[in-house]
């Protein structure tokens, strides 16, 4: 059996490896159109920040290792140009010398990946305008740093006059994976960083509120933001060095070093020019063994659409873990084994400045657009360890699950600590079509450095089931309006925030003063984070009170008000 494989980054180096394993008497050629194969992509922006010192650090794998390793021709420089299904031929090009030669296969793999987005806007050619993409990318950034312009190029080191290098500045276009961690690298090289997004908020996978929380912590960290407005042009300042970035509205933006940062489109032309099947977002159409509409031909990774595993929608993923495990399983099948790709729940993590946000599953608004009403939400800030071990930080949770039975959703999170391990739980519990009950129940490690006996999963699962048992009805910020709203915290708690027209009767004072809140409402019982207005509502409910709770508390009120 002859497979070709055309892409040779994480999809396609995958597969090769793993097709080897399932069969030493396959013949394997893997084409990659740039000079690296299995190169961490996902690396660039810490390369240019020089978190990751060494560019040979970013090459998983090279051509040699393929070739030595397991049998693979691996030929680098060289792109596949057309496809003859009927036929079963590649016509591939050697990049160098233009020479074009025609392959036959018996199974093909297309791994092609995303090309990034790079509007006819104009200007957008000049000199010290950047993608971030590849590996040969991050080199002539982090070179244009060095020597881009006299600034950039240390003038402060050969003049007795300048001792001081200026401030430089850079733009960065586009507020999602690599434009945020581009940001954070560029500001600790430097530079004076302005990050303009043409959405009304950096992160869109997550909901609003979540995105104007990074937002604000962007700034904290002395990133400027502008959302809703994008670039209209790029210019030349008058000394024809730096350049001038225009948005939409009009503002400008000087700037020695601009990231465009604006998306990734599926590479189909190859699958077009094909005849394959192109799904309605634009990617390659594939089944749940990563077959295309042609049986013999296979694709995975960037270019591919796959199902959302919690809608059932098709989507666009531009993650290296599921085009590492699409490839996987292309190879199983190609080997005669029974493999299926279940969809994808974009499982997501960016570090910034020491915090994280993740998330994954569905969001909100994206229910919200499906018209969706069977769902809540609950907000919650449990420690990341044992509070009393030193170093415990609060962790922003949001939890979205199924009112009709519970079934976990999605879920977005923000910390400095414990923010990876509890996304990936909550993602493991939806593959298994978990509920909240089951995160109430779940056995976790605990030990006082890295947990707690109750962990911010569990925690999360009692509140929610409490929710669906109707122990803690709920409210949230959004729709309570000029609601009577019944403040628990205690009196100095109030100087630092407080809620306009809300009556405050702490928690301890509430029995006392039953008579004081009314019986012919509803009452909305706020606190900081929930858990004392928790244990208000429920004394309230159980003395015949319509009391709900505001989820979150002041603390959700906070990231909500952001909007």
């Amino acid at each position: 059996m002859k497979v070709i494989i055309v892409g040779g980054v994480a999809g396609g180096a995958s597969c090769a490896a793993r097709l080897r394993r399932l069969d030493e008497d396959a013949e394997i050629i893997m084409v990659e159109k740039g000079p690296y194969v299995s190169f961490a992509n996902c690396g660039l922006p810490y390369h240019v920040g020089d978190v990751i010192e060494r560019e040979s650090d970013l090459l998983v794998a090279s051509e040699r290792l393929f070739r030595e390793h397991f049998r693979v021709d691996c030929r680098t420089g060289c792109e596949a140009v057309g496809i003859d299904p009927a036929a079963k031929t590649v016509d591939l090009r050697d990049v160098a010398t233009g020479v074009v030669t025609t392959e036959s296969y018996d199974k093909l793999v297309l791994a092609p990946g995303a090309r990034s987005i790079r509007p006819p806007i104009p200007g957008i050619d000049l000199p010290g305008i950047f993608q971030v993409r590849t590996v040969p990318d991050a080199r002539e950034i982090r070179e244009w740093i060095e020597r881009g312009t006299s600034f950039l190029a240390g003038m402060e080191k050969y003049s007795g006059f300048q001792t001081v290098r200026p401030k430089m500045h850079a733009v960065v276009i586009g507020g999602g994976f690599i434009g945020l961690e581009m940001a954070e690298n560029l500001v600790a090289r430097g530079f004076d960083v302005t990050l303009l997004e043409l959405a009304d908020q950096v992160l869109t996978p997550l909901d609003l509120e979540y995105g104007n929380l990074v937002r604000n912590f962007l700034e904290l960290h002395g990133v400027h933001v502008i959302v809703g407005d994008g670039v209209a042009r790029f210019d030349r300042n008058d000394e024809g060095e730096a350049l001038t970035v225009t948005t939409q509205s009009g503002s400008t933006f000087p700037a020695d070093l601009v990231i465009l940062s604006l998306g990734v489109r599926p590479d189909t032309e190859l699958a077009q020019h094909a005849g394959l099947e192109i799904g309605e977002r634009g990617g390659i159409r594939v089944d749940e063994h990563m077959r295309t509409s042609d049986p013999d031909i296979f694709a995975v990774g960037d270019a591919v659409e796959v199902r959302d595993f919690v809608t059932g929608e098709w989507s666009l993923i531009a993650l290296a873990g599921p085009a590492n495990r699409q490839a996987r399983i292309a190879a199983d099948v190609i080997a005669g084994r029974d493999s299926a790709f279940r969809g994808t729940q974009g499982t997501s993590i960016v570090g910034l400045f020491g915090d994280a946000i993740a998330w994954t599953g569905a969001s909100e608004k994206t229910l919200q657009r499906l018209g969706d009403t069977d769902y809540e939400k609950i907000y919650l800030y449990p420690n990341s360890h044992a509070g009393y071990y030193p170093g415990a930080r609060p962790i922003a949770m949001k939890l979205i699950f199924r009112k009709s039975d519970g079934r976990v959703l999605g879920a977005q999170a923000a910390g400095e600590d414990g923010v990876d391990k509890r996304i990936s739980h909550i993602a493991l519990a939806i593959q298994l079509g978990a509920t909240v009950y089951d995160l109430e129940q779940a056995e976790l490690c605990y030990s006082p450095p890295y947990g707690s006996a109750k962990d911010p999963i569990n925690f999360a699962g009692m509140v929610a089931a409490d929710v669906l048992r109707g122990d803690l009805p709920l409210s949230h910020w959004e729709s309570i309006g000029d609601d009577y709203v019944l403040d628990v915290r205690e009196k100095p708690e109030l100087a630092v925030e407080s809620v306009p027209g809300a009556v405050n009767i702490p928690v301890g004072q509430l029995r006392d003063r039953l008579d004081e809140v009314p019986r012919d409402r509803a009452v909305h019982v706020v606190c900081r984070s929930g858990q004392r207005a928790y244990t208000a509502a429920r004394l309230l409910r159980q003395r015949g009170i319509d009391a709900h709770v505001v989820s979150g508390g002041m603390l959700s009120r906070a990231i909500v008000s952001m909007r």
